[in-house]
């Protein structure tokens, strides 16, 4: 097995002479490694969205990198790629998803070299990729960022239009992607791997902790989707979070940059910082969100819970996004119904 040293000396040399082969079309496009002197006790794999690239990780990379961690963000297969590209000749995206799942397990396993702990993150695409990893390699993974995962579009009648015919498709708006178009049987592979999922979370089997994020503003990928596959996944895993941006926000699919839309960046990176750096169940975080609706400040009541030593510096922002009206609403149905509140633990 190659020395930490050697693996970093190939990820910031060699693989930029490789991508720079095909070629790239710009600078953007380049895998993008935030690397310390030696192995960190956390490493950030994170995965960007269909037809995009790595740009779409360097503020959440950046700041993880400054927290003390190693970061990597790869270009993913057939992306990003220079071409004259177009319906008579596509851009070389993968049409079997095999080739993203091998993709996903080389990287992962490459990461676990890097660093004690391995967070995997991903934004649409990228983060149906992760949310597979979640399932397939939970023992790996620390913690899974799901960012507006792809599970299904926003619509039904586009899944059946990806899954029935092999057109060309081209963006409205060009904004962060690489490719103008696609050819529907690209988008395809990408769909299979989140039909997968969403089965494969109906067995309750094993998943890593994981964050889904949403926004009702987003209109590419279908919401119920991430609410279901949270839903069954805090009851397999109760250290898995939610979160829905209100459509107030306006936060789009492209959620991750001010680049691309979302004035709030600042904020999900740091929500997402105070996921992996805590270790609290989603229950427990509610008990906390519930407590300070009772005009409790959150330092009281995480010293009141004994959680200091399980809450990240940044959880305050992260509480204050959490759907406080549902909670209530939730203890409301479970007062009528005469059922017992279970308390969070105490360590």
């Amino acid at each position: 097995m190659a020395s930490y040293n050697e693996i970093k000396a190939v990820l910031e040399r060699d693989l930029r002479s490789q991508e720079a082969a095909y070629p790239l079309m710009d600078e953007s496009m380049y895998s993008q490694v935030w690397l310390h002197p030696q192995p960190t006790a956390r490493v950030c794999l994170f995965l960007h969205g269909f037809t995009a690239g790595p740009y779409q990780f360097q503020p959440l990379g950046e700041k993880l990198y400054q927290a003390g961690y190693n970061v990597l963000a790869p270009l993913m297969p057939g992306h990003g790629r220079a071409g004259d590209w177009s319906k008579d000749n596509p851009p070389p995206l993968p049409t079997d998803s095999k080739e993203y799942l091998t993709f996903g397990v080389k990287w992962l396993n490459l990461a676990k070299q890097m660093g004690d702990k391995v967070v995997v993150g991903g934004l649409s695409g990228g983060g149906t990729l992760c949310s597979w990893l979640a399932y397939e390699k939970s023992s790996d993974i620390d913690r899974a960022l799901l960012f507006a995962p792809y599970m299904s579009a926003s619509l039904r009648v586009i899944d059946l239009f990806v899954n029935t015919f092999d057109d060309y498709f081209e963006w409205e708006k060009t904004v962060g992607q690489s490719y103008q178009g696609f050819a529907l049987k690209a988008l395809r592979a990408v769909l299979s791997i989140g039909k997968y999922v969403m089965a494969k979370s109906r067995d309750k089997g094993p998943v890593a902790p994981m964050f889904v994020i949403s926004s009702e503003s987003d209109k590419a990928v279908n919401n119920l989707d991430h609410r279901t596959l949270f839903d069954r996944a805090v009851s397999a895993q109760p250290q898995c979070w939610y979160n829905r941006f209100g459509r107030t926000l306006d936060i789009p699919h492209t959620m991750l940059t001010k680049a691309e839309g979302d004035e709030y960046q600042d904020l999900l990176n740091v929500m997402a910082q105070a996921f992996i750096e805590s270790d609290l169940t989603w229950e427990e975080m509610e008990e906390v969100a519930y407590r300070m609706t009772k005009g409790r400040t959150f330092p009281d009541v995480i010293t009141e819970l004994n959680f200091q030593d399980r809450a990240s510096k940044d959880l305050p922002a992260m509480i204050t996004m959490v759907d406080k009206a549902e909670i209530l609403a939730k203890r409301q149905r479970l007062k009528r119904g005469g059922k017992r509140r279970v308390r969070p633990r105490d360590r």
